[in-house]
């Protein structure tokens, strides 16, 4: 059967009819809309969906077939009908007096030249717009690997999906040269269609060539037009890759208002024409006839959204509204974190706090106090440190996840490469600055080289990675929080060594981390057999037993926290003294104690607001309240929980006798025989004790006539004071 010959201008009449009478879901003229803001210049982009052309009633499947097989000629046929369509501006428009004169001229003399109309005089229409032109895949399909991309997908508009490994800086690309000839005078116009053109030399005017003048010509940068241009490298994503083989990758080639969408690190969609093109230089003689292939971008989507970039719908912002009315928010919020993994709910709670963070300070002086968390989970193998990593980085907008041995320093920094394209020496970011304003995490946190350690002590306080190699001298903004994981120093944890032998982190490190936590794996008949029976039925059921609520989505989680992130909450003034006074009390512990626990700065104290801002933060406040500095210290001191326990056993002493002694020691501190039950649980649960076993001790003690206990409050007198 022959094949039906290719009508443009029947195609030409189908896209203006859909341009102008295509409705939206309200039924208003959803292009012509977007044609006048054009023309009062808001918007500078004309995005083409393929899903409102398949909608489309009057057009037939042929029509969207050849469109998205022929993208580039059917660009340049829509481009033409919108110069058609285009109404007159109902704003005034702002003066560009260069712009408008040399127009103004261009076109008296088009109207000149029209009789003798030589084709290079000839104005191309790409001058005049001010505008571009996208056709967008449909947004139901799947995606397409970068392994999927054939050589039959040449010329056709094709969608795929990958993580961004760099990204040139935005340069201008020539779209029409213009020059004008000494001799005659003309102006002559080149329409560049590739990366590189030969420039003309000899004037092409029918006047020259008439007197047998070779008119020079001058190019006029003023008067030709550029665009934007950006090129992008995009990778296979890890899941893509067949077993085996090495990750692939693409040139992504971005114009106009496409640049600046994406950064390295992104993961990203692009819709966009695959299209082939010819090396040139030295390297078209080895290549011969091999052409090189990039994807020519038309629409960039982010699978993760910044929090900045956060907009929310009506119905997420019902949800959040309701989620934060929620009495126990908090709670909830910690166990959706990897709701698989059994137990470690404080350290779920730490590590939300993480990914809310507090405000950065900045002083008049321009010092910086930060507003990011770090977190070092130090524990026994097999307590499911990597895995909470992973899911960390899954949940947060923007994290790089990174091991110990396999970073080098200037893996985790900063590198000094040689540009591919410029051949001039370049910085490519290391892992820290790519998670710039997110999340890194490090596994293996103890394999690290000694030296490679030292890279991550000015991140972790001043946030900024400074470098002086090969002629570069610069300073890199990493404003990103560091949750780092870790094994003891002899693999596991050694009960018979103090804690700082375990560590076996430098204090300088130990200081900078808000959180050290410490994962201790003990035998313990009940906890084994409940923590045994929940791994075996995730195993079974490919999900986690339920937790007598849904737990939230990780989009959810991301669209609360990027609500809570914009709010900055304050200490008052009255809680100034209270959390002064618990610091202090904090570092005279660890003066008195033989082998202390931790290394206790004034960075610790800093530590305490960062959290009890966070925790501010999650309710919506703001202000920092009370309670917000009581989680936050026992957040600090559950972080040891599993030593403190032991030494609690090696002392000899239960748990009901030691809640005993707390509350003697604070009767007799404060020099009062009356204790309000509040202030009571408030100082037990810093040191780690619950209220179930207050209570205990409560009941235990009355009975023995040392205290007497109010019936409905609580509240205790002690009998011989």
């Amino acid at each position: 059967m022959a094949k039906k010959s290719l009508d443009f201008a029947a195609d030409k009449a189908l896209a203006r009819d859909f341009l102008k009478n295509f409705a939206d879901a309200h039924g208003e003229p959803k292009y012509l809309k977007i044609l006048q803001d054009v023309a009062n210049r808001r918007v500078r982009s004309v995005q083409i969906e393929l899903d409102d052309l398949f909608n489309y009633k009057d057009l037939d499947e042929e029509f969207l077939q050849r469109v998205t097989e022929n993208t580039r000629r059917y660009m340049s046929i829509f481009s033409s009908v919108i110069d058609e369509l285009i109404p007159l501006p109902t704003e005034a428009l702002p003066a560009d007096e260069d712009h408008d004169i040399l127009m103004t001229q261009r076109s008296e003399d088009g109207m000149d030249s029209a009789e003798n109309s030589d084709p290079l005089q000839r104005m191309p229409p790409e001058i005049n717009r001010f505008f571009e032109v996208y056709i967008k895949a449909f947004s139901k399909g799947a995606p397409l690997t970068i392994r999927q991309v054939k050589a039959f997908h040449i010329g056709q508009l094709v969608k795929l999906s990958g993580i961004v490994t760099r990204c040139s800086d935005v340069k201008p690309l020539m779209q029409v040269a213009v020059y004008t000839c000494e001799d005659c005078g003309f102006e002559i116009y080149q329409e560049v269609t590739s990366r590189v053109f030969m420039p003309l030399f000899e004037c092409p005017s029918k006047r020259c060539k008439l007197n047998k003048a070779k008119g020079n010509l001058i190019l006029q940068l003023r008067a030709s037009k550029f665009l934007k241009f950006q090129e992008a490298k995009i990778q296979e994503l890890a899941e893509h890759v067949p077993k085996g083989h090495i990750p692939r990758s693409m040139t992504i080639h971005l114009r106009g208002e496409l640049t600046r969408k994406v950064a390295p690190g992104d993961v990203v969609e692009f819709s966009g024409i695959f299209l082939p093109i010819p090396y040139f230089g030295f390297r078209a003689m080895r290549a011969g006839l091999v052409a090189d292939t990039f994807l020519e971008a038309m629409s960039v989507t982010h699978f993760k959204k910044k929090y900045e970039e956060y907009e929310l719908k009506g119905d997420e912002q019902e949800q959040i509204e309701r989620l934060a009315e929620d009495g126990d928010i908090y709670n909830k919020l910690a166990r959706s974190l990897a709701p698989e993994i059994f137990g470690h709910d404080d350290v779920k709670k730490a590590l939300l706090l993480l990914l809310v963070g507090a405000p950065h300070r900045k002083l008049k002086d321009g010092m910086k106090i930060r507003g990011d968390l770090h977190i070092c989970l130090m524990g026994d193998p097999g307590v499911a440190k990597s895995q909470l990593l992973k899911h960390i980085i899954n949940v947060a907008p923007r994290g790089i996840y990174t091991t110990g041995k396999g970073s080098s320093g200037v893996g985790l920094t900063a590198a000094v490469q040689r540009d591919p394209v410029t051949n001039e020496m370049v910085l490519e970011g290391g892992a820290l600055v790519l998670a710039d304003m997110g999340i890194c995490a490090i596994d293996e946190f103890d394999k690290m080289e000694e030296s490679d350690k030292t890279a991550i002590h000015e991140v972790m306080e001043q946030q900024t990675v400074s470098i002086a190699k090969a002629g570069i001298t610069t300073s890199l903004n990493a404003r990103t929080a560091i949750l780092a994981a870790a094994n003891p120093a002899w693999g596991r944890y050694d009960l018979r060594r103090t804690p700082a032998e375990n560590i076996n982190l430098p204090p300088a490190l130990l200081s900078r981390f808000d959180l050290l936590w410490l994962i201790l794996d003990r035998a313990d008949m009940d906890s084994d057999l409940e923590l045994a029976r929940h791994v075996v039925y995730v195993h079974q059921n490919l999900e986690s037993p339920a937790l007598g609520f849904a737990p939230l989505e990780p989009s959810v989680l991301r669209a609360y926290i990027s609500a809570a992130r914009r709010i900055s909450p304050s200490v008052p003034r009255d809680l100034e003294e209270y959390v002064v006074t618990a610091y202090a009390s904090i570092r005279q512990d660890e003066a008195k104690s033989n082998a202390p626990h931790s290394y206790t700065t004034i960075r610790t104290l800093l530590s305490i607001l960062r959290i009890s801002i966070a925790l501010a933060r999650l309710r919506f406040s703001e202000t920092v309240a009370q309670s917000d500095v009581d989680e936050a210290l026992r957040l600090m001191q559950m972080s040891k929980f599993s030593l403190y326990s032991d030494d609690r056993q090696r002392s000899g002493l239960d748990a009901i006798s030691d809640i005993y002694s707390i509350l003697r020691d604070e009767a007799a501190r404060t020099n009062d025989a009356d204790i309000s039950y509040a202030h009571a649980l408030n100082w037990i649960s810093r040191k780690g004790y619950s209220e179930g076993q207050l209570k205990e001790c409560l009941e235990e003690y009355a009975a023995l006539n040392i205290w007497q206990i109010h019936p409905d409050t609580f509240d205790i007198r002690f009998i011989d004071a």
